[in-house]
């Protein structure tokens, strides 16, 4: 099995880098320091602590073991590395003093090969569901412990899985040392074939990230600079269809709070434009955090992108088309409204604006994080809308009434904090194989 799986990853990989040039026409990024995707980079002095993490939702997730590895083994050199342009600038940015950022290489025999040489990890951490053969074959030809850390897979997947027999057995069994989300995760994982001995049931990470200090402070500025004295609600994370729903959505808003600003992060951003030219075709006057003044001859008109601090307080809705604000954002407004939700994507992350105290809502499609949107929705800290006239009516009422705002905010805080502890947990199954 693991003979045809190897013919088909270098069948397909042609495509795969044809589709990724291809993009880089329109995001540079998708170009840069592509040699890494084959195995290529500088070779490292010393062995490292290696962390996978496939996007941005993942590396922030990775963000306080990586600080805690730091902390604790400062001799030892720190290793990232992601699957996503996205990925990779937003681990730059939280690890820049603490961690090299490389792309993870391509399932290919001679680019994992090559990324070992270089790399030379003495431990492979893995996040979420990332099951690569040829790497974790590779991890066990080494003798490199592999962790598998807040773990998740879920129904749907395994039968997927299992048709394809003892490929992920055998990458499964070689020792890796699952630390799954929950026991329906872990369940999951020893039927396909991992350890029982080495599964265990850690709790989500995500749940132990650290909001910075000054978030709430650097959240006032916005507040201040795009929507003083206004109504503000945020809708993260969005995807292609989603936008259209979320405008109406608007509108609905506006009719009932003339003045309200909506803030809009599209998830990636290659589709930056494409939503401003939505916005410019819905004539709807629109900031772009990226500018600080409209565009030659863009004049005054209601569909032509307002960039000033004092133009915002005419805009219907700030497009947010930079990286990395997405919390400080959330910090700065009333309701938020989370994206990959109302579109078969399968939502992102709810953890964040719980953190802040914000009032959560989101799609009914929350299938990345199952859990985690069940126990915020029993608990009242997130309410489920399923389309643009639910999401626009809760949204309108939610501004009317900042006492009910406040008290499922504060249901948010208390999840958060209540289920912290995954880190210390994952860091007990760590140590012991780093010491080893």
């Amino acid at each position: 099995m693991r003979l045809l799986y190897i013919l088909a990853v270098y069948l397909a990989a042609p495509i795969v880098c044809a589709v990724m040039l291809c993009r880089g026409f329109r995001d540079r990024s998708y170009w840069h320091n592509f040699r890494e995707r084959f195995g290529f980079g500088a070779r490292l002095e010393t062995e490292a602590i290696w962390v996978h993490a496939v996007s941005v939702g993942e590396v922030q997730a990775a963000a306080p073991l990586v600080s805690t590895l730091h902390e604790r083994h400062p001799a030892l050199p720190l290793l990232v590395t992601t699957l996503t342009p996205t990925g990779a600038a937003r681990a730059r940015a939280l690890f820049k003093h603490t961690a090299q950022v490389r792309y993870v290489p391509f399932d290919l025999p001679g680019s994992v090969r090559r990324f070992f040489d270089r790399a030379r990890p003495r431990l492979a951490v893995i996040f979420e569901t990332e099951l690569w053969p040829n790497l974790y074959h590779e991890c066990s030809r080494r003798r490199i412990p592999l962790v598998l850390a807040s773990a998740r897979i879920s129904s749907r997947s395994v039968g997927r899985y299992r048709k394809l027999g003892t490929l992920f057995r055998e990458a499964l069994s070689r020792g890796a040392v699952v630390a799954a989300q929950a026991e329906g995760d872990a369940d999951r994982f020893r039927s396909l074939g991992a350890d029982p001995d080495r599964t265990h049931v850690t709790g989500n990470i995500k749940f132990d990230f650290c909001v910075p200090t000054d978030t709430a402070e650097r959240g006032e500025k916005l507040r201040q600079r795009y929507g003083a004295g206004r109504p503000v609600w945020l809708a993260g994370s969005t995807h292609a269809g989603e936008e259209e729903i979320v405008l109406e959505a608007h509108r609905i808003v506006r009719a009932r709070h003339p003045r309200a600003l909506l803030i809009l992060v599209p998830r990636h951003p290659p589709r930056f434009h494409d939503v401003a030219e939505l916005l410019r075709r819905s004539s709807v006057r629109y900031v772009r955090r990226s500018q600080d003044a409209p565009p030659p001859g863009a004049g005054a008109s209601a569909s032509a992108p307002v960039g000033s601090a004092a133009a915002a307080a005419l805009a219907d809705v700030l497009l947010v088309d930079t990286l990395g604000e997405l919390l400080d954002f959330y910090a700065a407004v009333d309701v938020a409204f989370v994206g990959g939700s109302l579109v078969p994507i399968g939502g992102h992350n709810l953890l964040e604006p719980a953190a802040l105290g914000v009032p959560i809502l989101t799609g009914p499609n929350n299938s990345n994080s199952e859990d985690i949107a069940r126990m915020l929705v029993e608990r009242g800290a997130a309410e489920v809308v399923h389309d643009a006239s639910g999401l626009g009516t809760r949204v309108a009422q939610l501004l009317s009434e900042p006492q009910q705002r406040l008290s499922i905010g504060q249901l948010g805080r208390e999840s958060v904090d209540n289920n912290r502890g995954a880190l210390a947990k994952l860091l007990n199954l760590i140590e012991p194989l780093l010491r080893a």
